[in-house]
């Protein structure tokens, strides 16, 4: 097995004048993608280092005066606006959170849980629902592309289904349930029974290892605390809305090109790598100011434990091994989990499309417990805007003088 916690190496000492972007990204509290966005803005001088053409270096002064401008302090609304990404709001949850470098449900390590759980024995933990057992559905899905399919079909869920407000617990379990077995079904292509990972491998052609890798992703992606998809879900459910609309909102969220619809960005990295060098696609992308999709996360320093724990039950192939190390050589980023799904897909052959609809089937669950969470306090989420637009009356004085 490849372990790429191996691959992390010392980056160096910096020139005298120069740091490098460990240095940086420590001082400023930055994550590498950030870095090379001043780099591109000219906000922080970048050059080669002498020693090594693969890596860079970045003036210091530049560093200085970044930090001593964050010191002077901003105003209360500015930082407010800002602290969306990765900040406010924050809402009190009792299902999954981010501690030492790890992710848990319900105190439950998920990287443990991968190694023998089932999507819905983690289903079951996510929604504190105990033992209770849940009958396969029959579903009928329509034809057409798997991305097509599971939009379908929690649309016309959401069109159908009553809203929580006022619901039994146990009602809304069966209703969970039902809707994460026709979401498996969507991305099947048909109704099926048996465990939702043997399931989806069926439909792939996978054998019994590739399909316990599919098993372990579905472990691994059911939650991740308060991301964007999860914030949808909880806002929709904050209406009162139905489970599935709820989950159609997960779902929405999840297919933009900045969350679920990642894929196909790392993908196009992988290519880059592939038609020159890695060292020489990492070290154009960083010339450029551009991000590498697939390495780092912001929540996550020291590596994202989920990659960690999938990388870890296979052996990468030998081009997504080269560019995982050329990433860690030239930044120190290690890969995350968009990378590790990606690895997964073009290892065991599975769909293009395979890791969006493994990790919408996977949140799902996620979706359901916080909507479930959020329908239970009873509170409406409404944040309030900071207008920055014409001053009230100014057209109309304008156009009336």
């Amino acid at each position: 097995m490849v372990n790429l916690d191996q691959l992390n190496q010392c980056l160096g000492e910096s020139m005298a004048g120069w740091l490098t972007a460990e240095e940086v990204m420590s001082r400023l509290g930055l994550r590498a993608q950030t870095l090379y966005a001043y780099v591109s803005r000219g906000r922080i001088e970048a050059r080669r280092d002498a020693d090594d053409p693969r890596r860079s270096l970045y003036r210091a002064s530049d560093v200085d005066r970044l930090q001593k401008r964050r010191a002077r302090g901003r105003g209360q609304a500015a930082v407010a606006e800002e602290a969306i990404a990765w900040g406010e709001p924050v809402l009190a949850s009792a299902i999954t959170t981010i501690a030492d470098g790890k992710l848990w449900y319900r105190g439950r390590n998920a990287a443990s849980l991968a190694e023998t759980a089932s999507l819905e024995g983690v289903a079951r933990l996510l929604w504190d629902c105990g033992d209770e057992r849940f009958p396969t559905q029959t579903n009928t899905i329509a034809p057409g592309r798997a991305h097509d399919r599971m939009f379908q079909a929690l649309a016309w869920r959401a069109a159908t289904s009553p809203a929580m407000r006022g619901r039994r617990p146990e009602a809304l379990y069966f209703e969970a349930a039902a809707l994460l077995d026709l979401l498996v079904d969507a991305v099947a292509g048909g109704s099926g029974e048996g465990p939702m990972d043997q399931r989806l491998g069926r439909a792939w052609g996978c054998d019994d290892v590739g399909t316990d890798l599919i098993r372990r992703a579905l472990v691994l992606l059911a939650d991740h605390e308060l991301n964007a998809s999860t914030f949808a879900a909880r806002v929709t459910a904050s209406t009162g809305a139905s489970l599935a609309a709820c989950a159609l909102a997960g779902l929405a969220a999840l297919s933009g090109p900045l969350h679920g619809g990642i894929a196909t960005r790392v993908r196009s990295f992988l290519t880059e790598a592939g038609k020159a060098d890695p060292h020489g696609a990492v070290s154009a992308r960083l010339a450029a100011g551009a991000a590498l999709p697939g390495f780092g996360h912001p929540l996550y320093p020291d590596g994202d434990p989920r990659a960690k724990a999938l990388l870890s039950a296979f052996a990468p192939l030998p081009e997504h091994r080269d560019l995982a190390v050329a990433v860690l050589e030239a930044t120190g980023e290690l890969p995350n989990i968009d990378f590790a799904l990606t690895a997964l897909t073009e290892l065991a052959h599975l769909p293009e499309d395979a890791p969006f609809q493994i990790f919408a089937t996977a949140r799902c669950t996620g979706w359901i417990a916080h909507a479930l969470e959020q329908s239970r306090a009873g509170k409406l989420i409404r944040p309030r805007a900071r207008y920055v637009g014409v001053a009230p009356d100014t057209v109309f004085a304008e156009a009336n003088p």
